[in-house]
């Protein structure tokens, strides 16, 4: 199985993307990447890596990649940035690329999960 990691910066009050991919996914765990604003959605099987969107990118990244760093257990991550600034996405995105995994961009569709 996989990993996910999911940007949840900006998802509203309902994050409906990020909750139908952790309901209906059979992932090994969850990882999401939000703001103080996104605490409210923290659903219990997953793991809320909290960080501070006024930070420069490189910051971004290296906070990211510490927070991923020794969680690794695979070599692929499934990665859903439908929701957050680009900013963001390009620093979950290094982080990831840096701690030498790979990434499959997937998606919640009217036919499930998708590989995008």
């Amino acid at each position: 199985m996989t990993d996910l990691i999911a940007c949840t910066i900006g998802g509203g009050p309902r994050y409906g993307q990020v909750r139908a991919l952790i309901e209906k996914g059979s992932w090994d765990k969850v990882y999401l990447i939000g703001d103080k604003e996104s605490k409210d959605f923290s659903p219990s099987d997953a793991t809320l890596i909290s960080i501070d969107t006024d930070r420069t990118i490189i910051e971004l990244v290296q906070d990211i990649r510490k927070a991923l760093s020794g969680k690794i257990v695979c070599t692929e991550y499934a990665l859903n940035i439908v929701y957050g600034p680009g900013k963001v996405h390009t620093a979950i995105i290094s982080a990831i690329l840096k701690l030498g995994c790979g990434i499959r961009m997937v998606a919640f569709t009217k036919e499930g999960i998708k590989e995008i």
